[in-house]
């Protein structure tokens, strides 16, 4: 594209607004082109409608099933509200239309982090268990709607307690600590991730051997300005939601820094810091995992961003093999976010990212790349690092058999 073409096609972008589409103008036919009229663009094209073929020739390989058993330790079989409000889950697939999938690639066992709390817990872990107890695995949540509450610490970590009880396998913190739980639930100043008032619940958590696992901030751009410049600016405008810029938000850096300091205060917990915590910075994550031996990180809805920096990647999983755990965010159902649609294809593109070393592959089943126009490379792992981060880990946090 030449230097004028490019600077109007910019201008198109950052004119176009929040949710517009960017079209391209139409390029004047040359003389002695050759080419038919019909190979000229035809009007306007909508960037949301442009879905370029790879004209590369490369190998692809179709990974149907994991070389080694799987723990899925990332998915949403249920969903009891962002702040945990619904008395009964809500579950996303019946267990038993999940069951011959997972058979199928090769995964041993699902952690379904998000089941609630009280009855929504016991409800969630008695569907779960009748239909698999081995292959469904539940995490327990906070209790936010009681936080404005005088003795709320000592009833959150008395909570924990009862949820290990009913057969809760571990605690699960949403981005709803540090975004969007307030002082008076949904009112008042945001509630900060380092918050004494959770001290209790992490305690009892890492006493009865519960690993935390945590989802602390976001992709970086969706704390920037959805203008011309923001790699997200399709997604951003499809989910205008999304965006933490402005307002009272903490940084990125800022919930990352009060989730390390919560880590720092309670070493024998063990942290599972979810989508590799920032998977756009692996070396201030490499400087995490340096620090605090009692964090993990897990790699769900990240291999986009940890594929498009193979060589990277690869050092971080040589490095850190014993801390990383396999995970999808897998949602069935989940139209709205292509890249966590739970079902064969999306396990196949995560054993092609960690098993091949294919060049230049979709990183979601979906036409249009939803989090960013690029495309991603596999990490060929060695069978040593597959058995860890496909089950090892995970098991051993768990405190499952081989």
């Amino acid at each position: 594209m030449g230097c004028l073409s490019r600077r109007r096609w910019l201008a198109s972008v950052a004119l176009g607004g929040l949710g517009r589409a960017v079209v391209a103008r139409p390029v004047a036919r040359r003389e002695g082109g050759g080419g038919a009229a019909g190979a000229q663009p035809q009007g306007k094209l909508a960037l949301e409608d442009y879905e370029p073929k790879s004209m590369l020739h490369v190998p692809a390989h179709k990974v149907e099933r994991a070389r080694f058993p799987a723990i899925d330790f990332h998915t949403h079989l249920s969903w009891s509200g962002r702040f945990g409000e619904a008395e009964h889950p809500h579950f996303n697939a019946k267990p038993g239309d999940v069951l011959p999938v997972i058979a199928r690639k090769n995964v041993r066992a699902m952690v379904n982090l998000t089941g609630g709390y009280g009855k929504a817990l016991e409800e969630t872990v008695r569907v779960l268990r009748a239909a698999d107890a081995e292959r469904f695995l539940v995490f327990t949540e906070p209790w936010y709607t009681r936080v404005a509450e005088a003795d709320y610490p000592r009833f959150q970590a008395e909570q924990i307690a009862r949820a290990r009880e009913v057969g809760a396998r571990g605690l699960k913190l949403t981005k709803t600590l540090g975004l969007y739980l307030r002082e008076r639930v949904q009112e008042g100043a945001l509630v900060k991730v380092d918050d004494r008032r959770f001290d209790p619940m992490w305690e009892e958590a890492g006493g009865r051997g519960m690993p935390v696992a945590v989802h602390t901030s976001d992709p970086e751009a969706f704390f920037l300005p959805i203008d011309r410049f923001n790699e997200r600016y399709e997604e951003l405008s499809a989910h205008p939601d999304w965006s933490f810029h402005g307002r009272d938000y903490p940084t990125n850096r800022e919930l990352h820094e009060a989730r390390n300091r919560v880590v720092a205060r309670h070493p024998r917990t063990q942290f599972v810091v979810l989508h590799v915590g920032d998977a756009e910075d692996l070396n201030w994550v490499s400087e995490w995992l340096d620090r605090y031996p009692n964090m993990h990180v897990e790699i769900g809805a990240r291999i986009g961003e940890l594929g498009r920096q193979p060589r990277a990647a690869r050092r971080f999983f040589d490095r850190y093999q014993d801390r990383i755990l396999f995970g999808t965010d897998a949602v069935p159902e989940g139209r709205e976010t292509p890249q966590q649609i739970f079902g064969e294809e999306l396990y196949e593109i995560y054993f092609r990212f960690l098993e091949t070393e294919d060049e230049y592959f979709d990183y979601a089943p979906a036409p249009k790349p939803p989090q960013g126009r690029w495309r991603i490379y596999g990490l060929g792992l060695p069978e040593t690092i597959l058995k860890k981060v496909y089950y090892e880990n995970a098991a051993r946090l768990l405190g499952l058999g081989a």
